[in-house]
């Protein structure tokens, strides 16, 4: 039995299958369950909320995944404890999804079973960065509802004792953490650094993003840590389904407000440099949730890569961007640009068309920018947006290999899509009943298979660089 067909049987029969309605449970059986002192219980129970946000685990009911709209049993070896700063949400306006072992069957909720008459709902888990989520959270929509807000909604469950959830670790990295950001010392360095650079409008718009938005790498830009944020274009090229700074429907909640400005090169420098003088380790990078598309304003970054260039030749340079102009990305690298991470949620040209709706490039442009910047012996990276059930499936496998033997890619960031997974699934147009290789199991075969591509999820520094050479 291949690899492939052993995934398969282990999703076949009683573990996969179409829920129905289920019409509610004794709330005396679930006591009779709960004050049995000691109790374990070896199968992952179901979390749900009720309309209040207040979250319950349910004994007699086995804690589900879906994968591309198709629900699926899980067992321990699915499970990790949930990662530290990771956070729980509601999904309103949707319906859980259980498996009930008594019957055996899938089910779904339509009313909370340990409080019969009310409502309740499906907990989902954003996972905290450096963990890609291998199954989405279980639930069907109900009609008319638009879709989830811009998050990656990861299985969670409730299993001796702690929350877990489906999910594997790709970077042990403390870039984000946020237990160790001091934001005491960060609104002081704030202060001071806005007194060493008062006209400098990049370093004010980082101040929001820091203080207002709460964004990770503006926090590490003014605690001197690790990787800072350059935005820099007000405007894009392509009209993502997810992006977080621009939704003209008004369907989907933005999260983060878009730059208004498109900074001079000299501002740029200047956070970068001061980045760059006060940190071991330093990566700057252009191309952030708080902007467009970055090669849309490539003369002005040409320009300011060239000004940081001239002062050192410290840490990383990074572009992070859809690689839409392979002429612009050339120019890049030769002005002093180290590494280009390539944002992707799939290296199939129609699933990439239906999520990026690209408006004056192809893939194929895509696919020559990484070719550009091989020749200039560059870094690249791909931001991989994981969709468990999309992602890991077989057809998307095998692209992937048949990319990765083609193109010069030094690194995969297993992320997480951002995006409600029923509605992706809808959006482009994926067949149901599609073969899976798993998401944990295709990260290990890929790195097996292409031990020169780093995994992990962050834009590497110079030493992990090395290190990993």
């Amino acid at each position: 039995m291949n690899e492939y067909s052993t995934r398969r049987a282990m999703f076949s029969g009683k573990n996969r299958c179409p829920p129905r309605a289920y019409p509610g449970l004794s709330i005396e059986n679930f006591n009779e369950m709960i004050i049995i002192p000691g109790m374990v219980h070896e199968r992952p129970q179901l979390v749900i909320a009720d309309q209040n946000g207040e979250i319950s685990s349910v004994p007699f009911l086995e804690g589900c995944g879906m994968k591309a709209g198709e629900f699926f049993r899980l067992s321990s070896r699915h499970l990790k404890k949930l990662p530290p700063c990771s956070q729980l949400m509601m999904l309103p306006g949707r319906v859980p999804v259980a498996f009930d072992p008594n019957e055996r069957a899938m089910v779904s909720l339509d009313e909370h079973p340990l409080s019969p008459g009310s409502v309740c709902y499906p907990v989902a888990a954003f996972l905290t960065p450096g963990y890609t989520g291998t199954f989405s959270s279980a639930f069907l929509d109900q009609p008319r509802q638009d879709p989830l807000p811009l998050f990656a909604y990861t299985a969670v469950v409730f299993y001796h004792g702690e929350f877990y959830s489906a999910s594997v670790q790709v970077d042990r990295e403390q870039r984000q953490d946020p237990r160790l950001m001091d934001l005491e010392r960060m609104q002081d360095q704030i202060v001071r650094i806005k007194k060493m650079f008062p006209e400098n409008r990049l370093i004010r718009h980082l101040e929001d993003c820091a203080c207002i938005n709460g964004c990770p790498a503006a926090k590490n830009f003014f605690l001197e840590r690790y990787e800072t944020p350059l935005p820099t274009s007000p405007t894009c090229n392509c009209r993502c389904r997810g992006c977080i700074s621009y939704q003209p429907e008004g369907k989907i909640p933005v999260t983060q407000p878009r730059i208004r400005f498109v900074p001079s090169p000299e501002e740029i420098a200047e956070v970068a440099l001061y980045h760059m003088d006060h940190v071991r380790d330093p990566v700057v990078s252009f191309g952030q949730g708080c902007e467009g598309e970055p090669l849309m304003a490539a003369p002005v970054i040409e320009q300011a890569v060239r000004l940081i260039r001239a002062r050192t030749a410290k840490g990383i340079i990074n572009l992070n961007s859809n690689a839409s102009r392979p002429e612009a990305v050339a120019r890049l690298f030769d002005a002093g640009l180290d590494s280009l991470r390539v944002s992707l949620n799939s290296v199939r040209d129609s699933l990439y068309r239906a999520y990026y709706r690209p408006r004056d490039y192809t893939f194929a442009d895509v696919c020559s920018s990484v070719k550009q910047a091989g020749l200039r012996r560059g870094f690249v990276s791909l931001n991989y947006l994981v969709m468990p059930g999309v992602t890991d499936s077989l057809e998307e496998y095998t692209a992937l290999r048949s990319f990765l033997g083609t193109y010069p890619v030094n690194m995969i960031q297993w992320r997480n899509l951002n995006f409600d997974p029923r509605a992706y699934v809808r959006m482009i147009s994926f067949g149901e009943s599609q073969e899976t290789v798993g998401i944990d199991r295709m990260i290990c075969l890929i790195h097996r298979e292409f031990p020169h591509v780093i995994k992990g999820y962050f834009n590497p520094s110079r030493l992990r660089m090395r290190r990993h050479k």
